[in-house]
């Protein structure tokens, strides 16, 4: 079984954006029909991650997010493993390998906290 999408709702939509392209995520806006607008990655294997407002929707709580970057030049981290705290709270958990010889970023794992 894989991941094929994971949606984090946000009262924070321009900040979360701005943090998790920060960390190297490819974010496209997208609107589909009449729904709201919101933004959009493609991951390593094909995995979508949404960030959506939150709307009449209760934000998404308590996540834990694990992410390998790959490579990309939008981060100033060193090689190594940090853990992050999205601007809604969220821990996640950024992996910068010793070599980055691709361009993306993958989901590792998701969780629930308990």
């Amino acid at each position: 079984m894989n991941i094929d999408l994971v949606v984090i709702y946000t009262n924070q939509l321009e900040e979360c954006r701005a943090f998790y392209a920060g960390i190297g995520l490819h974010l496209e806006p997208e609107q589909h029909g009449r729904g709201p607008a919101h933004y959009a990655a493609v991951l390593t294997g094909g995995a979508v991650l949404e960030l959506y407002p939150a709307g009449k929707r209760p934000a998404t709580g308590c996540v834990r997010l694990g992410l390998t970057a790959l490579a990309h030049d939008r981060h100033d981290l060193p090689p190594g493993r940090h853990t992050l705290t999205d601007p809604d709270g969220r821990t996640v958990i950024l992996t910068i390998p010793e070599e980055n010889p691709l361009r993306c970023v993958g989901l590792v794992s998701v969780g629930w906290c308990q």
